[in-house]
């Protein structure tokens, strides 16, 4: 008998999927080793040697259902650049931010368990594993968000081919082209101008403090009497507002409205308010340390290896 215990240290020497390790299992009578040569002859334990590379390529991708009310967006990243173009790539990419708009998932890790959109009878991680070692390319599903909304609508917007993604859910009482424009243009603000937070209210309360302290040791340094400092201090907190905030940030398209008074200019056009919910910015590899190969030093450590 196949125990669960057995398929799911199989699966973890090989990085295949359940499936696949249950049926390898089943192949050599429980015998692990025999079925990791199964696999391995397979072509499917191909990913367990591929996980520790470093995986900073890719794709960021975003779905929008039609009625403009619910949105996923994924980063699902790769080695290279040839695999991020690669059309098996893309469309699992395009998949999973599907999956994540109605996805029930409250991270990754419950994410990659669920059963793949387009094909019931495996998992997300059971797809992403195959795709592995068909390509021969670590991959990993390294971050996924999800919106919906009623009363309003959700945008997105790609650029740089998949670089960067954002999305955008405003709130309004009515839904027309106008209202669609403005998300656009909200969302090309956030792709351009990497805002750090909506509003004042969502800046974090320790960042501000230690913008604080920042900028009352720099006034101190410059030699500011110790009477002023606190005055310079607050108008830099102000200056850092209008550039971390979103609402607050000059709009990229005409540097004579801040987001805030397009907003006030667009909600009176359409006779209702239009609110910024949220939004989210993915930007691919961001906070990945790549690995930089130094030809010299392993031709060295090679060479050493021989000794």
């Amino acid at each position: 008998m196949i125990t669960a215990q057995a398929v799911k240290e199989l699966r973890e020497r090989t990085g295949a999927g359940m499936m696949d390790c249950k049926k390898a299992l089943s192949e050599t009578n429980g015998d692990m080793e025999k079925a990791i040569e199964f696999l391995r002859e397979k072509g499917l334990a191909a990913a367990a040697k591929k996980a520790g590379r470093v995986a900073a390529e890719g794709i960021v991708d975003t779905y929008v259902s039609e009625d403009l009310k619910n949105a996923g967006i994924v980063e699902f990243n790769c080695e290279t650049d040839f695999v991020a173009a690669n059309e098996d790539f893309t469309t699992l990419a395009k998949n999973l931010a599907k999956q994540a708009s109605t996805s029930n998932a409250s991270s990754v890790e419950q994410f990659v368990e669920e059963k793949y959109i387009a094909d019931n009878s495996v998992t997300v991680k059971d797809a992403v594993t195959a795709l592995i070692a068909k390509l021969g390319e670590n991959m990993t599903v390294r971050r996924i968000a999800k919106f919906s909304v009623e009363k309003g609508l959700i945008q997105s917007y790609i650029h740089g081919g998949g670089r960067i993604a954002v999305l955008v859910e405003l709130g309004c009482d009515v839904v027309n082209d106008v209202v669609k424009e403005v998300a656009k243009d909200i969302a090309m603000q956030v792709a351009a101008a990497n805002p750090l937070y909506l509003d004042r209210d969502s800046v974090d309360i320790e960042a501000i403090e230690k913008e604080k302290e920042i900028y009352r040791v720099q006034a101190l340094n410059e030699g500011k009497p110790e009477k002023i400092v606190e005055k310079m201090v607050e108008g830099r907190v102000q200056k850092y507002y209008k550039e971390v905030c979103l609402v607050e940030q000059v709009w990229v398209k005409n540097p004579d409205y801040t987001i805030t008074k397009y907003l006030q200019e667009k909600s009176k056009e359409v006779g209702s308010p239009i609110t910024v919910n949220r939004y989210v910015r993915f930007e691919r590899g961001e906070g990945i340390e790549k690995k930089e190969e130094n030809f010299a030093e392993e031709v060295q450590k090679q060479m050493q290896q021989v000794k």
